[in-house]
């Protein structure tokens, strides 16, 4: 009896780009990362509103490509900023919609746009619509949550699609389970992640969509909130979003977020390019010491992901600046698709039952 042949569309929007890729089954047909400078998204006045814009560029991709959704079984769309909640295979339905283009879950990134494009290619080919491991995945350890201002937590909102699947991948090659390692994780790409993996929980991790943690292609990383008052205090509301998602970064210094084309600066020499791209490297080896305290020291490895990884002067300098606390192992690229792809096929083939939103968040405050 031959193998029932499952066809699953893959959508992953990002800060700089539009990831797709379309499967049968665990067989990638075709792909394509399809880049978006800074300078077309910011004249979008808010990420909903790019909608339209990603759905032509896919759209126009599948044309090209001479791809027919038509019978498709599924249409995965990554997971955005809906309420926080556990990790898994979600139905996507109009709750999640909704709570998704409202930011519920406080986190203001592209990733809101991988629902919707769903729902769009749903109304044109049918299919089963899924999210997997959507980004305000919570597993905070409580005290990781605490800030200096009652009522005001930190949140959990990171790449943990590609980061549980990558510290997956680095446990198999260990010949360990995922569960039975503490590893600092970091996603380095247009945003940038780095998180404290504890024996298969994300512990700790900084709010990389909300501007905290290492400046990046496109956000402006954490600052004093003394000078974000003095500086940025009558900024339009709108502005201070961009700042944190798209306009910061190397975009506020080049005027671009093209990580390829301030890199070229670099090799020729130019001194502001050399000083702001080690800048980045430079914080984020800081995250990572301040990962390693929170798993006391007991690191059993740094694992590099991301699409910044192509450079391998980010991986020396990393390496420099951290392979003292723990063995430093590099996958460049993501494997957010084959995690995306592998969560439809477990449900389409009956392993496991998709979860269904409740729109009700894991952590609900504390009751002090």
């Amino acid at each position: 009896m031959s193998e029932q042949i499952f066809k699953i569309l893959v959508i992953n929007p990002g800060s700089t780009s539009t990831k797709i890729e379309y499967f049968e089954n665990e067989k990638s047909v075709v792909k394509a990362n399809v880049f978006h400078d800074s300078s077309i998204l910011l004249t979008f006045p808010t990420i909903n509103d790019q909608l339209d814009y990603r759905m032509e560029v896919i759209k126009k991709w599948l044309e090209d490509n001479n791809i027919d959704l038509t019978g498709v079984d599924a249409i995965v769309g990554r997971g955005g900023a809906c309420c926080p909640l556990e990790g898994g295979t979600y139905t996507i339905d109009d709750k999640l919609i909704e709570d998704t283009r409202a930011a519920k879950g406080g986190v203001y990134h592209s990733s809101m746009l991988g629902v919707q494009l769903a729902k769009k290619f749903n109304e044109l080919y049918g299919g089963k619509m899924f999210t997997v491991d959507p980004i305000v995945v919570d597993e905070l350890e409580n005290v990781a949550r605490i800030t200096g201002v009652k009522g005001i937590y930190r949140t959990s909102a990171t790449h943990a699609l590609n980061q549980k699947a990558t510290a997956r991948e680095h446990a198999k090659k260990l010949g360990r389970k995922y569960e039975d390692l503490n590893l600092i994780v970091c996603h380095i790409d247009g945003g940038i992640t780095i998180t404290a993996h504890k024996k298969g929980k994300m512990v700790d991790t900084n709010d990389g969509s909300g501007g905290d943690g290492p400046m990046t292609p496109t956000r402006m990383g954490t600052m004093a909130v003394t000078d974000v008052v003095r500086l940025l205090f009558d900024t339009p509301k709108e502005e201070m979003r961009k700042l944190c998602s798209a306009a910061g970064g190397l975009s506020s210094w080049f005027g671009t977020s093209n990580a390829d084309t301030v890199h070229q600066m670099v090799d020729e020499g130019d001194e502001k390019a050399t000083l702001i791209w080690s800048a980045i490297s430079y914080q984020i080896s800081k995250s990572i010491g301040a990962m390693a305290a929170v798993l006391q020291g007991k690191v059993d490895g740094i694992v590099l992901t991301g699409g910044l990884m192509r450079f391998q002067d980010i991986i020396d300098t990393i390496k420099a600046n951290c392979e003292w606390i723990a063995p430093v192992s590099v996958y460049p690229g993501e494997l957010e698709h084959e995690a995306m792809r592998d969560g439809a096929l477990r449900v389409l083939r009956g392993e496991e039952k998709a979860k269904t939103y409740t729109g009700e968040p894991v952590f609900k405050g504390f009751s002090f």
